[in-house]
């Protein structure tokens, strides 16, 4: 970590007053997790020009981005660039583009975490449309409708607003800290997942452990079609992998025959013991025993 610019062991971020977006609120809470162990530091808001120069980090407001100067605004004029893919930086993302891959310490978790938390929140803060709704009137409650309820509402007083922020704040540091172990922990486990599946004989079919975070893996390899693992409960399960991660859409279903059914009511149709039931959605199944679930798993595959 650098010195700070007073050399005091004590450090001030400064972002806007007045009302507070996903964007400015993330941002501060990155900031608090990249210096809080190493600094004491005071977080500011104010507009007031005099107060903004003598910061040492300066966040959505000031109107300059200088990574070297930890000035990380995106009201400019020129903005503060875009991802390749086309999503324009908000103070959020610049803030993470400097000081993610410290707080997770792999760049590929960090660039997964951008991809997956931060450019929506830069895309909103920017106002980029990037969902469309199948069901009018119906959207995702996202993390930036969650951030709002912290805000005062039309009936609340705002003299206390700075204390709306700081609450905030913090939950954003619990949910950033969250998803980053979540994170390095899902691409520990994804090793694990790909050296399951290259390990199957039959590459439709993957046995895993049910703690593992397989689904985004494996959807990206054309031949799984069902996994197995051994549940909670002690039983096993077989369940269809889909087509992409951000669909409810399996490769395969199950047999539809087998829709619903429970108990010795799935075992008659089956002509397997032991079975459980199966989702009325057909992709995913559970019997009592491994060797009734991969009988299971060949009699789907092969139909």
């Amino acid at each position: 970590m650098a010195p700070t610019s007073n050399g005091t062991g004590k450090v001030t971020i400064v972002t806007h007053s007045s009302h507070f977006h996903t964007d400015d609120v993330f941002a501060v809470a990155t900031l608090l997790l990249a210096l809080e162990k190493d600094f004491d530091v005071e977080v500011i808001r104010s507009r007031d020009q005099a107060i903004i120069d003598k910061a040492d980090y300066v966040v959505d407001v000031g109107l300059v981005y200088d990574e070297s100067k930890n000035r990380f605004d995106h009201h400019q004029e020129e903005g503060a660039g875009k991802r390749e893919n086309g999503v324009p930086y908000a103070s959020f993302g610049i803030v993470w583009k400097k000081f993610g891959e410290q707080l997770t310490k792999n760049k590929k978790v960090a660039n997964k975490i951008d991809v997956t938390i931060i450019q929506p929140i830069d895309s909103g803060d920017n106002g980029l449309k990037f969902l469309d709704t199948r069901i009018a009137g119906l959207c995702p409650f996202d993390i930036g409708l969650l951030v709002n309820i912290f805000s005062p509402t039309w009936k609340e007083s705002t003299d206390n607003i700075d204390d709306y922020f700081i609450r905030a704040v913090s939950y954003a540091k619990f949910i950033l800290t969250r998803f980053i172990k979540v994170s390095i922990d899902n691409d520990i486990a994804e090793e694990m997942v790909v050296e399951a599946y290259q390990n199957s004989l039959d590459k439709r079919l993957v046995e895993v452990d049910s703690s593992w975070p397989w689904e985004e893996t494996l959807s990206k390899f054309p031949e799984p079609l069902f996994v197995i693992y051994k549940n909670g409960d002690n039983n096993w399960s077989v369940k269809g992998i889909r087509t992409d991660p951000f669909s409810y859409q399996p490769k395969k279903r199950l047999l539809e025959s087998w829709a619903g059914k429970t108990g010795e009511d799935l075992s008659k149709i089956t002509g397997i013991s032991g079975c459980v039931f199966c989702h009325r959605q057909r992709f995913m199944a559970v019997n009592k025993t491994k060797e009734g679930i991969l009988k299971m798993a060949e009699i789907a595959l092969n139909s």
